[in-house]
């Protein structure tokens, strides 16, 4: 069992590295779902496991300079104290199924939203080319970040889903001009502290169980170094394709649909993306032919001296 957690972990790890999330919308339901493994106690071992993994992700995207420090110094002055009040008031609900699940179907919706919305960017992203360049400058708002990261902590200490998922949707609306690196890595840099506030609330109410964390811990680390590593030296287009799998696949999971299903449609999302991406690489390849064609028709001008010879005979006598 510890050897198919350690699996699970670095499947987990790297989707958490390339893509900022999944862990909590991901990691909680295998742990409730396949192992068995109580709701409370999922929670605890998943955010203890998380505030151990990310910071290896988050220093190879501090390495790399995808991490907007003034937008995680304000998302963690709300989501850290909000962390411990979501863990006084799960203690307080009881663990309410009721609860629980009215959080999961609200964060499966904005799971699905924020997939559309990241395909309406790499729309617009496609006609404007503005990923390519340089980070663009982005405008830091205080309050509704501060309320975001309230909001996000909040939720993440009651279900521990939300630090990546429910945050970088909101960021993604809120800072469209983020390019989805800096998305990544900034979302992945602010959840370290936020998971470890909620990940220390439910170790002082004893939730906590080391032997799970420690399973899952074994294959996410490597798992998210492998990931982060690819994330941030990636072109923006393939880390967005994989924001918009994972998503799916978290809303998914979250909706409680089977675990063959997610599978299925999980797969067919590659495939429609590794689809796109070799017809965007053939589009511009079929361009070249053509100016390699049209190069040996320029070397055809060495004929008109050819002919102003032939014209000086002609004049010579």
């Amino acid at each position: 069992m510890d050897l198919t957690l350690a699996l699970a972990g670095l499947g987990v790890g790297i989707i958490v590295g390339l893509t900022g999330m999944g862990g909590g919308a991901l990691m909680t339901p295998i742990l409730v779902l396949v192992f068995g493994v109580p709701p409370i106690a999922a929670v605890s071992s998943d955010l203890a496991a998380s505030a151990v993994m990310k910071p290896f992700g988050g220093f190879v995207h501090a390495r790399r300079g995808t991490v907007n420090w003034q937008l995680v110094a304000w998302l963690c002055a709300g989501s850290v104290p909000s962390a411990f009040l979501g863990v006084l008031l799960l203690r307080l609900l009881g663990d309410d199924e009721s609860v629980q699940q009215t959080i999961r179907i609200a964060l499966g919706v904005a799971l699905v939203l924020a997939a559309g919305g990241l395909l309406i960017k790499a729309w617009t992203a496609r006609r404007s080319s503005s990923e390519s360049g340089p980070a663009p400058k982005v405008q830091v708002k205080p309050l509704p970040t501060v309320l975001l990261g309230a909001a996000g902590g909040l939720i993440v200490g009651l279900t521990s889903v939300g630090s990546g998922s429910l945050i970088i949707v909101v960021l993604l609306a809120m800072y469209p001009k983020l390019r989805a690196n800096d998305l990544v890595g900034t979302d992945l840099v602010q959840a370290i502290p936020l998971v470890t506030a909620a990940a220390l609330g439910h170790a002082l109410f004893g939730d906590l169980k080391l032997d799970l964390a420690a399973a899952v811990l074994i294959g996410s680390v490597p798992g998210v170094l492998i990931g982060s590593r690819i994330s941030s030296r990636a072109p923006a287009g393939l880390v967005r394709s994989a924001l918009v799998i994972v998503l799916l696949a978290s809303a998914l999971k979250l909706f409680n649909v089977p675990t063959a299903a997610v599978g299925i449609i999980s797969g067919l999302a590659v495939l429609v993306a590794v689809g796109l991406g070799v017809a965007a690489k053939l589009r511009p390849a079929t361009g070249h032919p053509a100016s390699a064609e049209l190069a040996p028709a320029e070397p055809a001008q060495p004929t008109a001296p050819s002919a102003t010879r032939q014209a000086t005979p002609v004049s010579t006598p």
